[in-house]
């Protein structure tokens, strides 16, 4: 399974951006997205199963951000962030698991990763 994420960029506080990841192989997995700031550990943002009908969010970003992924092929993960925050500053990555169906905020559970995407937001 490789993947591929794209969207980040710079932007500023109150503004909206829309990652996405495109997987090519195996597509029966949860994914999720996790991002990793400057000088931090990665942390967990969102995941969601691989029938796409649950859903788990990081608090800070409960009812800013959404996790979708397409509904036929299920081959791409998007992370929809809107009134973004200098705080969300980091490189996102997309991961997906190896053999889980469930979503799952813990990273090891996540056998594939991307490369990452550069989110800026400015003050």
């Amino acid at each position: 399974v490789q993947l591929e994420e794209s969207g980040g960029g710079l932007v500023q506080a109150g503004d909206s951006l829309k990652l996405s990841c495109a997987a090519s192989g195996r597509t029966s997995y949860a994914m999720a997205w996790f991002r990793q700031a400057p000088g931090h550990d990665r942390k967990f943002v969102a995941a969601i199963s691989w029938r796409g009908g649950d859903t788990i969010l990081e608090d800070s970003v409960k009812g800013r951000f959404t996790i979708s992924r397409d509904n036929a092929k299920k081959t791409t993960l998007y992370l929809q962030m809107n009134s973004l925050k200098p705080e969300d500053t980091a490189v996102y990555y997309c991961a997906a698991a190896g053999s889980n169906w469930y979503a799952s905020s813990i990273d090891y559970e996540y056998e594939y990763w991307g490369q990452g995407t550069q989110v800026i937001v400015s003050s």
